[in-house]
């Protein structure tokens, strides 16, 4: 029996941007250009079909090569633009491919976007059998498994409430419910996780291990990186559409974090090149250490300073830039932005050139490698730029408290805290530590 579930052969997807596109036209308005065809120019045709000099041709996919044996839980990792989902819509037969094939062997299943296949008229419980019908589950099957999968998205109260009344996050949980519950030989997930509380995300990865654990073939696309080394056992990376890096999960995540390594603390912008829009620039990124220098290796004892210059080209309200921490293997350790500043609401940020800055204060964060991404947003109104892996640092061990043991203490963090020791069988004597105090 051939073990390949997918195996994807000189696959490439092009797309033409910057052209006009035509409305779908009724038979009638069909038939009566085929008439008239003869009579018309070409430069007319060619006008109609929006092929004008102004259109611009993109690969979001070219000549990509690959197997997925079955069984096997293959993480698709890369930076926004990168090709995942559309790698993905052509594996579910959403689109075509320009160039190449994709051979699918087994029963398949997609969760690619939040409530796909969902009528907002519907109640959830239509919305079940009718999505369960599309996916190909039979009615028994879906009586069968009908309250397994309400109790799993947690919507019991709502059940027969249209779903144009759910929220975002009642979507999601609906919609992986009736995916996961499919039984699919082949599961493809892209960013399920990127919405829904923290609660249902641990429940998301446990159905998927679940799933894994079946035998079943996963492909999880998902920039999550830490659910990605967790879950899955081998991983390919994707960047500009081309095949990158595949292989085992560790190794691929390392080498594409280790992307932003080569800015050596920081990284600059200007011009057209600058992330942004009319009214917000992003100028830099760096990482300083205690003698505001540029680094890359931070002493461990030592404050490190994450900081972000932008240009303000006209009068935002409310403008907001933020950094997220993670650990080597993916994980986010922690996210900060510079409206947790208690004047940030009273700050009003006129046309300029700025600096956000933050402290993460020495003896906190443990030996290791650290990876920033930076964004700028404007709260629940707009996006302002997202930059991810934008640098990279590394934490040396120069003789903190853990320093005392040849170790590297378990943990993300590794903080100095107060420690009080007491002796009670005798007269009380106390010994108190160095104590260090957080803002």
């Amino acid at each position: 029996m051939n073990d390949v579930a997918i195996k994807v052969e000189g696959l490439s997807k092009r797309y033409r941007i910057g052209a006009h596109q035509q409305a779908y036209k009724t038979l009638r308005e069909k038939l009566n250009d085929m008439a008239l065809a003869p009579f018309r120019s070409m430069k007319t045709l060619a006008g109609r079909n929006g092929h004008n000099s102004k259109s611009e041709m993109i690969w979001a996919l070219k000549d990509l090569s690959f197997e997925v044996n079955r069984g096997e839980v293959v993480g698709i990792i890369g930076r926004n633009g990168a090709g995942k989902s559309t790698l993905l819509k052509i594996l579910s037969r959403i689109t075509e491919p320009t160039e190449g094939y994709a051979d699918i062997h087994g029963r398949i299943a997609s969760l690619l976007e939040v409530g796909t296949g969902f009528h907002p008229e519907l109640t959830g419980r239509e919305n079940i059998y009718l999505n369960g019908s599309i996916l190909g589950m039979k009615r028994v099957e879906i009586n069968r498994k009908f309250d397994e999968m309400v109790a799993f998205a947690e919507i019991d109260k709502f059940i027969d409430t249209p779903v144009k009344h759910y929220s975002s996050g009642m979507y999601v949980r609906l919609a992986f419910a009736v995916a996961a519950h499919l039984d699919p030989e082949i599961l493809l997930v892209d960013e399920v996780l990127a919405v829904g509380d923290a609660a249902f995300q641990k429940k998301c990865l446990g159905k998927m291990g679940d799933v894994a654990k079946e035998g079943r073939t996963v492909l999880f696309v998902s920039h999550n990186l830490g659910a990605v080394n967790k879950l899955c056992g081998s991983a390919i990376w994707l960047h500009n559409g081309c095949l990158e890096l595949a292989g085992e999960t560790e190794r691929v995540v390392t080498s594409y974090l280790s992307t932003g390594e080569q800015f050596e603390g920081e990284r600059h912008w200007s011009g057209a090149d600058a992330p942004g829009t009319d009214e917000f620039q992003l100028c830099a990124v760096r990482v300083l250490n205690a003698a505001n220098q540029p680094s890359s290796n931070l002493e461990i004892r030592r404050p490190v300073y994450i900081e972000i210059e932008y240009d303000l080209l006209k009068f935002i309200p409310n403008v907001r830039v933020a950094f997220r921490l993670l650990a080597s293997d993916g994980t986010i350790i922690l996210t900060s932005a510079d409206s947790s500043n208690n004047s940030w609401e009273d700050s009003s940020r006129q046309p300029g050139r700025y600096t956000s800055r933050c402290e993460i204060p020495g003896n906190f964060l443990n030996v290791g490698q650290y990876l920033i991404t930076v964004s700028g947003d404007i709260p629940f109104v707009q996006e302002l730029f997202l930059i991810e892996n934008c640098l990279n640092f590394h934490v040396e061990q120069t003789g903190s408290h853990s320093g005392r043991f040849p170790e590297r203490w378990p943990g993300m963090i590794c903080p100095k805290l107060d420690w009080r020791i007491e002796r009670l069988d005798t007269h009380r004597e106390a010994y108190t530590g160095q104590s260090v105090i957080f803002s």
